[in-house]
C-alpha cells in the first residue's frame, strides 16, 4: 500500500509494532488508552482555551495520524491536514472529586474505533474547589508520556501567549512524518542498526538470566516442577485476565528532593536510583543476585526528537548481577555503565529481541524472566521559560487515569509532581498483583533505597538485611 486516499501511508516504526501487537491479542482493546487530565486553580477563557488546544492539534503532527489496513491485514499509518475531532466540555464543579475522577476513569476505559478514525478525546473541564483545564484520552500508538507533556506544555504556551502581551507565541513542534522517515530509514537497514542488533545479540548469547518474582521463588519453582525440569530459569508470568487498576504511592517533597539530589552528587540518573532499588528488593525476596526487570527508554535525546510528538519507547529487559559484598554504590554503578551502553543502541526494534531471545532459550509462549517493568518520566510541568508561571503562584494538578487493563503483571511509573514529589504509580493486573503487595513493595523499594542513599558505601547485604 503506497496511499490512502490522497495521503502518503508509512509502516508502522518497532515502537508502534509493539503497541500494536498488545492490541492486536488483548481481550480489552483500550489497553492503549492513556487518560491524563491537567487542571489550573485560575478561571481560565473558555474559548480561548478551545482555540489553543485546536491550534495546539494543528501543530502536532502526531496528533493527526491515522492507521489502516492492507486486504493482507498489514497496518499502515498515515497523517491528515486537517483535525475533524471537536473539543468537548464538561463541568465537574458540582460534583466530589471522587466521582468526577471516577467518570474520567469511565472515559478512559472507552476503546477507540481504531482504523481510519482519530485516536484522541480532549475534553475541556471545570473541577471542584475552581480548577480548570482539560482531560485528553489519547492511543498510545500516537503518543507517548513525553509526548503528552509537551502537547500539554504547547496549549499553556499558546494560551499565554494570547492573554499577554508580553509572551511570544511558542516555537514550531518538530515534523512526525520527517522524524518517521528518519526512524524507517534507519530499520530498513544501516551500519548503526547492524551494530545495534549485534550488541543485543551478543548481550542474549552470552548466558541466560533467571526469573525473579515479586511474590518470591514460588512461581519459578512450580514451573520447575510442572516441566520436570528442575534447572529452569524462565517462568510463566502471564494471566487470562488482563483487568487491570492503578496503584499511587506520594512520597513527600522533601525525600523526593533528597534522592535527587543524591542522583546530582553522584552523577548518575534517578533511573538507575530506582533500578537498583527495585532489583535489590527482588534479590531479598529470592535470594538471588542475578536479577532482570524491563527497563524503558525515551529515545528523545535530539531536539526533532523531543518534539516531534508520537511514540518512541523502547522496552528492553535489564540484567544486572549485584553480589550481597558489593556496596550500593557500586551496583549503581554497574547499572549506570550498562544504562549508557543500552542508550547507544536503544533504536533496535524490541520486537526483534523478544523474538531472537525466544528462539535462542526456547522459551515457550509466555514465559519470560522479568516480573515487571518501569518507566521514570523526568519531564513536569515545572519548566523554565513562558508558560504556567505567569499565572502567579497557582496550583494546579495533573491526573492519571486508569484504561481498567493492562498486557503485563505489572508496570511501574515514577513521576514529578508540581510540589516537588515523586509519584509512584503502579499499574498492575489485578488478578496477579493485590493491593496489599504493592504496599509491601513501594515500603521495601523506599527503605531499601534510602537506606542506600544514607550511606552508600553500605554493602547491598547489610541492607538487604536491614530491609
Amino acid at each position: 500500500m503506497e496511499k490512502k486516499k490522497e495521503y502518503k501511508v508509512y509502516p508502522l516504526t518497532s515502537a508502534q509494532k509493539l503497541h500494536y501487537y498488545s492490541m492486536k491479542f488483548c481481550p480489552k482493546k483500550q489497553v492503549l488508552n492513556i487518560g491524563s487530565g491537567l487542571t489550573i486553580q485560575v478561571e481560565l477563557d473558555w474559548y480561548l482555551l478551545e482555540q489553543s488546544i485546536k491550534e495546539a492539534v494543528k501543530r502536532c503532527e502526531s496528533m493527526r495520524v491515522r492507521f489502516t489496513e492492507d486486504k493482507d491485514g498489514t497496518a499502515y499509518q498515515y497523517v491528515v491536514p486537517h483535525e475533524t475531532q471537536s473539543v468537548k466540555h464538561f463541568d465537574f464543579s458540582e460534583w466530589s472529586e471522587e466521582e468526577a475522577h471516577a467518570k474520567m476513569d469511565e472515559w478512559t476505559c472507552e476503546p477507540f474505533e481504531f482504523y481510519d478514525q482519530p485516536l484522541h478525546e480532549i475534553t475541556m473541564i471545570k473541577m471542584p474547589k475552581g480548577f480548570h483545564g482539560m482531560y485528553i484520552k489519547v492511543n498510545h500508538m500516537i503518543m507517548d508520556a513525553q509526548s503528552l507533556v509537551a502537547f500539554f506544555k504547547d496549549v499553556i504556551e499558546i494560551y499565554c501567549s494570547r492573554i499577554y502581551d508580553d509572551i511570544p507565541y511558542p516555537k514550531e513542534m518538530a515534523s512526525y512524518i520527517r522524524q518517521l522517515e528518519k526512524d524507517l530509514a534507519y530499520e530498513a537497514g544501516t551500519k548503526a542498526s547492524e551494530k545495534d542488533r549485534k550488541f543485543f545479540e551478543d548481550l542474549i548469547t552470552s548466558s541466560e538470566p533467571i526469573f525473579t518474582d515479586i511474590y518470591g521463588r514460588d512461581k519459578l519453582e512450580a514451573e520447575r516442577e510442572k516441566t520436570g525440569n528442575p534447572n529452569l530459569r524462565a517462568a510463566t508470568n502471564t494471566s487470562d485476565n488482563v483487568d487491570a487498576n492503578l496503584g499511587l504511592f506520594q512520597l513527600e517533597t522533601e525525600p523526593s528532593l533528597e534522592l535527587l539530589k543524591f542522583c546530582e552528587e553522584q552523577q548518575v540518573s534517578m533511573t538507575c536510583l530506582l533500578l537498583m532499588g527495585l532489583r535489590t528488593f527482588l534479590q531479598k525476596e529470592n535470594d538471588e543476585e542475578d536479577v532482570s526487570v524491563t527497563t524503558t527508554i525515551a529515545r528523545r535525546a535530539t531536539l526533532m526528537e523531543k518534539r516531534c510528538g508520537g511514540t518512541r519507547i523502547h522496552c528492553f529487559p535489564f540484567r544486572t548481577i549485584v553480589s550481597r559484598e558489593d556496596s550500593f554504590i557500586e551496583g549503581i554503578y554497574k547499572i549506570r555503565d550498562m544504562q549508557n551502553q543500552y542508550f547507544r543502541h536503544a533504536n533496535y526494534s524490541p520486537s526483534e529481541y523478544y523474538a531472537f531471545r525466544s528462539k535462542y532459550y526456547k522459551l515457550q509462549p509466555g514465559q519470560t524472566y522479568e516480573p515487571l517493568s518501569l518507566t521514570y518520566q523526568p519531564l513536569t510541568l515545572k519548566y523554565d521559560g513562558p508558560g504556567l508561571e505567569e499565572l502567579g503562584d497557582i496550583q494546579y494538578n495533573i491526573k492519571r487515569y486508569t484504561n481498567g487493563a493492562a498486557a503485563h503483571a505489572l508496570y511501574l511509573t515514577v513521576s514529578h509532581r508540581p510540589d516537588g514529589g515523586l509519584d509512584f504509580c503502579f499499574e498492575h493486573q489485578t488478578g496477579v498483583v493485590t493491593p496489599k503487595r504493592l504496599e509491601e513493595i513501594y515500603y521495601f523499594l523506599c527503605r531499601i533505597i534510602f537506606r542506600g542513599v544514607e550511606d552508600c558505601n553500605r554493602s547491598v547485604g547489610e541492607i538487604i538485611d536491614w530491609a
